[in-house]
């Protein structure tokens, strides 16, 4: 690495840890004000009387989690419904309506803060499916995920309580107050930085060599900066933030990183505030940062070190990067992308080295907690906070505590479970769809086309990211066939919710129970002996679960 080179990594590492330093505090507590206070918006009041809703009556678990439930069904619905009358839409720009299970799977992938997308979106979906369906499931999903991470965190602040909250009072004060502004806000600045936003659907241009080109347009900057911002992912253009339309410049790249990460690494400081102990926030926030510096740190080394004449011609592997961005620019981009539920990309993880690509998918292995999805990486590295005060009363031989509640029997079956689901999804996905007929061998319909560990590996990547709501690709793989659409749509529905069944339930049994009085017995969890803890229960447990699979894919190329 010449010094050029190191000189703007550092000062582009700093320029981000410096700008989410800032926005840590006031971002965590002004999250805790929305969700604390009692004092509804004139706006918010009209939508509680439009859909029938008193925002004062709390909800047990079970009531929370149909909501939950019913609110994201009617939106797979809702855009399922949108992308199938497409030809009968106004701006459909002439485009046909997408098939039954490519709208099947494209309904739950964005319902589910997925975005997984096995389409061209500059010519498969017109102006009103993108900003009426995509973009309103953008803030809607994210706002899903924030909503059930706080009701978490109640389960841990409440004291004998049979309630954890109003879901429909916590969706409409997520996208009210917190997403929409700031998305408005970030799009702005995008436009600034020459994202496009306009209606003037494709214009026909000849190239300096005398070729005509059609160049589409649409209104990108607004849908861009809720899929950031909400870490959902689905990209405007088919080749998505690689894209000058959508990412123009390093710096909109450096930008659209800080808002990949902005929520989710400041809600453990809101997490902090509403529990009534800082130092609880500062530790989950430090295991955060801690994984992602080292994910970070390890991808940027294999492409920076990648093998061969080329890479080493070109001082990194190059392949499938964007040269604005340059080999950091795109690292640092794939393992926010994946270490958040974002699933954005500005470079091809299909063209990463062999090692390289296996960062993100262990990024996402780990259950996308480093800092995670808008909500969904808070309450998971609460879950596995669980399972490592479990693990440290086993040590001490006392029954685990964790904020004053017990973790008994029950705490740590819901717990398990949530950690199982994912990888029973994963695994049983993979394997099927190399051991069923014609998935692979029929030379007609298949879609895997790289033969041999690689194509093992794109399709461990493809259920990775289905499973784990992150929406990224191998892009080698064709998921556009009857199999894929299906299975990878039923992996995001049970990736989503069978997760959140557990989390609402762990929230009703906490919230259920009194505070138990520290003692000397007591496992201090703002230390960093924890904290140290639960990065290795985080890694120990992805490990143990994934790395035999990962010998018979990326480990086994990339030792080749």
């Amino acid at each position: 690495m010449d010094a050029t080179t190191a000189w703007s990594l550092a000062l582009t590492s700093l320029t981000l840890l410096v700008a989410l330093g800032l926005a840590y505090r006031p971002v965590g507590d002004y999250i805790a004000r929305i969700y604390t206070g009692d004092r509804d918006l004139a706006v918010e009041r009209v939508m509680y009387r439009a859909i029938g809703v008193d925002p004062r009556g709390a909800q047990t678990w079970q009531a929370y989690l149909r909501s939950v439930l019913l609110f994201s069904a009617v939106g797979v619905v809702f855009v399922y419904a949108l992308m199938r009358l497409q030809p009968l839409l106004p701006f459909a720009l002439g485009l046909e309506a997408p098939g039954e299970a490519l709208s099947f799977n494209t309904a739950v992938s964005f319902v589910t803060n997925t975005n997984w997308q096995s389409y061209s979106g500059e010519t498969t979906l017109g102006y009103t499916v993108q900003f009426a369906a995509l973009t309103v499931q953008n803030f809607v999903s994210a706002a899903v995920g924030i909503a059930v991470a706080v009701a978490l965190v109640r389960g841990f602040a409440y004291r004998r309580s049979g309630v954890i909250g109003n879901f429909w009072v916590d969706l409409v004060r997520g996208t009210v107050r917190l997403l929409a502004p700031f998305a408005i806000v970030a799009a702005v600045v995008l436009l600034a930085g020459g994202v496009i936003q306009n209606l003037n659907g494709f214009t026909d241009a000849t190239t300096l060599a005398g070729a005509a080109q059609s160049i589409p347009g649409g209104p990108v900057a607004s849908q861009e900066a809720i899929k950031l911002l909400g870490t959902n992912g689905g990209g405007f253009f088919n080749v998505n933030s690689a894209h000058p339309f959508e990412n123009p410049a390093p710096w909109t790249n450096l930008f659209e990183i800080f808002l990949m990460l902005v929520i989710p690494f400041s809600l453990p400081r809101a997490f902090g505030r509403i529990v009534g102990d800082d130092r609880q926030g500062y530790t989950i926030l430090g295991v955060m940062a801690a994984i992602f510096v080292a994910s970070t740190a390890l991808l940027t080394w294999a492409e920076t070190a990648g093998s061969g004449t080329a890479p080493q011609l070109a001082g990194g592997a190059m392949e499938g990067k964007e040269v604005r961005f340059g080999i950091f620019g795109s690292t640092l981009f794939g393992s926010t992308s994946t270490l958040t539920s974002t699933g954005a990309v500005n470079s091809m993880h299909d063209s990463y080295t062999a090692l390289g690509g296996m960062m993100p998918m262990i990024n996402m292995m780990l259950g996308e907690v480093a800092p995670g999805g808008v909500g969904s990486g808070l309450y998971g590295m609460l879950i596995l906070a669980v399972i490592a005060v479990f693990v440290g009363g086993l040590l001490i031989g006392r029954t685990p505590e964790y904020l004053g509640k017990k973790i008994g029997p029950r705490e740590i079956k819901l717990a398990s479970l949530y950690i199982l689901v994912t990888p029973t999804l994963v695994l049983a996905g993979t394997a099927l769809s190399f051991a069923l007929p014609g998935i692979r061998d029929d030379v007609e319909t298949t879609s895997i086309w790289n033969p041999g560990v690689h194509g093992l590996s794109e399709v461990l990547y493809a259920f990775t990211s289905a499973a784990n709501n992150n929406g990224s690709a191998f892009a080698g793989l064709t998921a556009n066939t009857p199999w894929f659409n299906t299975a990878l749509a039923v992996a995001m529905l049970l990736g989503r919710f069978l997760p959140i069944v557990f989390v609402l339930a762990l929230a009703g049994s906490l919230a259920a129970q009194d505070a138990v009085p520290a003692t000397a017995g007591t496992l201090p969890t703002h230390r960093p002996q924890f904290a140290g803890l639960l990065a290795g229960v985080a890694v120990i447990v992805t490990a143990l679960t994934y790395f035999p699979v990962l010998t018979l894919g990326p480990l086994a190329e990339g030792l080749v």
